[in-house]
């Protein structure tokens, strides 16, 4: 069945679904202990079109968590865009992601060890925040956001495709601004820009992040 699923959304062991596009593949890092984090750290994503306020997982993916937040604490996400918006035909709608990254190699931190599903306990749902990569062990600066569950970026430890059984590595959630993300997948996308599964999914006028900022969770 998972297999099936990642065929269906353009994957056929040669372009995973949550690529870099333009990206070499990095050397994975040598990863050594996170820094101490806490459990959750809420961030404030403010886009041309809305604020979307996400929880990141320090407690289930502290590895995919701290690099996240490093990216953030250095302001390397200020100016970076959502520049994809994956459809997908089936399923409940809307059903898809969208993609943002930092693509300038200048302003990227080394990869970071994949941390998989089967090993953090956490699965893609709608509002997830899942690390984009090429081969696992190669993410560094590029994430998205589920718009429905697409379950089958999972890792399936049963699976005979290194691959499939590494999945994607999910670090966090969308705890308000979804309908922001709606807009962003709404955009129209260019008819020419990227390649093989990328074609038609990258967006004519990418939407920009302004700051991206932790902010304290309310007590309540």
């Amino acid at each position: 069945m998972l297999r099936f699923v990642m065929i269906a959304l353009g994957v056929l062991g040669a372009a995973p679904v949550l690529a870099v596009p333009g990206h070499a593949a990095h050397k994975p890092a040598v990863q050594t202990a996170p820094i101490p984090l806490a459990d959750t750290v809420r961030v404030a994503l403010e886009t041309t079109l809305g604020t979307i306020v996400v929880d990141i997982d320090g407690k289930h993916a502290p590895i995919t968590a701290a690099n996240f937040l490093h990216y953030v604490d250095t302001k390397r996400f200020d100016g970076i865009t959502f520049y994809r918006a994956m459809h997908l035909a089936w399923g409940e709608q809307p059903n898809g992601l969208i993609q943002a990254g930092q693509r300038d190699p200048r302003h990227l931190f080394a990869s970071i060890a994949h941390e998989p599903t089967s090993q953090t306990g956490l699965s893609h749902l709608s509002g997830t925040l899942s690390m984009a990569r090429n081969a696992p062990g190669t993410a560094t600066g590029s994430f998205s956001i589920l718009l429905h569950d697409i379950t089958g970026l999972d890792a399936d430890p049963k699976s005979a495709d290194p691959d499939l059984q590494a999945g994607y590595a999910v670090f966090g959630h969308v705890v308000s601004g979804m309908e922001v993300v709606r807009k962003i997948w709404d955009m129209p996308p260019s008819p020419t820009a990227g390649e093989g599964v990328m074609r038609g999914q990258m967006l004519a006028d990418p939407v920009k992040i302004l700051t991206a900022r932790r902010v304290p969770i309310p007590a309540n």
